[in-house]
């Protein structure tokens, strides 16, 4: 009975490890960036993007990129393929690569590709390519701070 009973502690002391270790922490699921800015030979393009919220391998979110010195605004839907490898990288304070797209309310697709750099616990670097033709891309560097669990207020302002 001893041993039974020694058995069952080891297996429960084991679980949590066990299906722990394949979980991402829930504090990936809203992720918030910066406005960032990146140059071009005539002024510069600044892009905002609400609080990206995570659905299985795919973090989505709105954004809006504001052409300066000249009145010209894009807006549209940005979605990040992060495979679960990758933010458990993340959260090792590892680099990890990622691609997605755009897509403007025009219909414009645009391939991003990119990398998140941790420098903290729930803060990091990013960069970000946006390809504006199959060779033109504009690169931003921005940083993104972990927000936790998803919030009614930021899914509010996701969408």
């Amino acid at each position: 009975m001893r041993r039974f009973l020694a058995l069952i502690v080891v297996a429960f002391a084991a679980l949590p490890a066990v299906l722990g270790a394949d979980a991402v922490p829930a504090r990936f699921n809203v992720v918030a960036t910066k406005p960032a800015s990146a140059s071009i030979i005539i002024g510069t393009v600044t892009m905002t993007i609400s609080p990206f919220i995570r659905r299985e391998n795919v973090y989505s979110s709105t954004y809006v990129a504001r052409v300066f010195p000249f009145f010209y605004s894009e807006k549209g839907r940005i979605s990040i393929v992060i495979p679960d490898d990758n933010l458990r990288r993340v959260s090792r304070g590892e680099p990890a690569d990622f691609n997605g797209r755009a897509i403007n309310d025009s219909g414009d697709v645009r391939r991003i590709e990119g990398s998140a750099i941790p420098t903290g616990p729930t803060t990091g670097r990013l960069r970000v390519k946006v390809f504006i033709t199959r060779r033109i891309a504009l690169t931003y560097i921005t940083t993104y701070e972990l927000q936790g669990a998803e919030t009614p207020q930021a899914v509010a302002k996701a969408r």
